[in-house]
């Protein structure tokens, strides 16, 4: 509250300054003119400022916000032109000529020439284009402070986002891959160990290795590697699983974590376990873009959770939004009859974040 009133009495104290200033400017030039100076040039200059003034704050108070500002620049200088014709008069008949004898005005001001309307509308047009290029400006500056603001929220709010949508994808995963050595644990089976060393590899890649929004290519895809062999594991021996990757020679960077859950879906909700059961990975790449396919059969079972089973790939569609500019990806999923496809292409990053 204080510093609203501060800002009001500033604001007050700027406009009585200019004001002043402008007096004084016009006693100056009746000074040069007349070569003398007197009660008679600060009445003038007064009187001549009070028409001025008058035009300015109807110009900035009604007319720049009902029409300038809705730009409906026709009206406005249509309005600005009645503005400036009116004001002119109203310095020359309601307050000059009452005032002639106290003013002492010459017989040339007396005559209300069409050449001295033609200087107090031009003189007041002057005026009101140095206020309201003062006005944009303020306001110019007030939105740049505004738009700088808002994009500090927005990071903040982004980052919070993130670290949120991160902390829901790696207890997701960490869930699927416990179940997974559950599983085979149930069965006493020899993989049980290998599948820990490589659980602990892939962990230590979420806890550590994608803790920044962006990472090196080459350790996600080494990431892939692993969670695909991970998976291998646990499915059927006449599962055609192909997997086809670049090599990668590049220090190119992308988000972490974005195939994890498109791979995990094909192992979880595919392979309906018959003889045909496949999954199809490729990744093929550029010097600036990167493209993951994946294609397997599926069948939806009866008591399929929908509502739960696309947490994973929701967060990467919120991570691709909030990451990478509309045209630096392309994300297509498509479900037709019992095939599931999934194309992904990346602009590619030259620095991490």
């Amino acid at each position: 509250m204080r510093k609203h009133l501060l800002n009001k009495r500033n604001k007050i104290f700027g406009h009585i300054l200019f004001w002043m200033a402008s007096i004084v400017f016009l006693c100056f030039l009746f000074f040069i003119y007349s070569r003398e100076f007197n009660l008679t040039s600060v009445a003038k200059s007064v009187v001549i400022n009070a028409g001025f003034a008058v035009a300015v704050y109807l110009n900035l108070n009604i007319l720049i916000p009902r029409f300038l500002t809705r730009k409906q620049y026709i009206y406005y200088i249509f309005w600005l032109v009645v503005l400036l014709s009116f004001s002119s008069l109203f310095v020359q008949v309601l307050i000059v000529y009452p005032l002639r004898q106290f003013l002492e005005v010459s017989e040339r001001l007396q005559s209300l020439s069409t050449e001295t309307h033609s200087a107090f509308f031009f003189a007041t047009l002057f005026y009101i284009g140095i206020t309201t290029f003062l006005k944009l400006f303020k306001d110019w500056l007030s939105l740049q402070d505004l738009n700088y603001k808002l994009a500090k929220t927005e990071k903040g709010k982004l980052e919070a986002e993130l670290k949120s949508l991160k902390g829901q994808l790696n207890p997701h995963f960490l869930f699927n891959s416990l179940n997974n050595i559950y599983s085979l644990s149930l069965i006493n089976s020899e993989k049980v160990p290998d599948l820990i060393l490589r659980l602990s590899d892939l962990m230590r890649h979420i806890i550590y290795e994608s803790k920044d929004n962006f990472i090196s290519l080459r350790k996600e895809i080494e990431f892939v590697d692993n969670f695909i062999a991970l998976q291998r594991i646990r499915v059927a021996e006449n599962t055609a699983i192909n997997y086809e990757k670049p090599n990668i020679t590049s220090s190119s960077y992308i988000a972490p974590l974005l195939f994890e859950p498109f791979i995990d879906n094909a192992f979880k909700h595919g392979l309906p376990g018959t003889e045909n059961d496949y999954i199809n990975i490729s990744f093929s790449a550029n010097e600036d873009w990167l493209d993951f396919d994946l294609e397997n059969n599926f069948a939806e079972p009866e008591n399929f959770d929908s509502k739960n089973s696309g947490i994973g790939i929701a967060n990467v569609k919120q991570r691709l939004k909030h990451l990478y500019h509309a045209n630096e990806y392309q994300l297509d999923i498509k479900q037709e009859e019992s095939t599931y496809s999934v194309h992904l292409r990346l602009k590619l990053k030259d620095h991490g974040n």
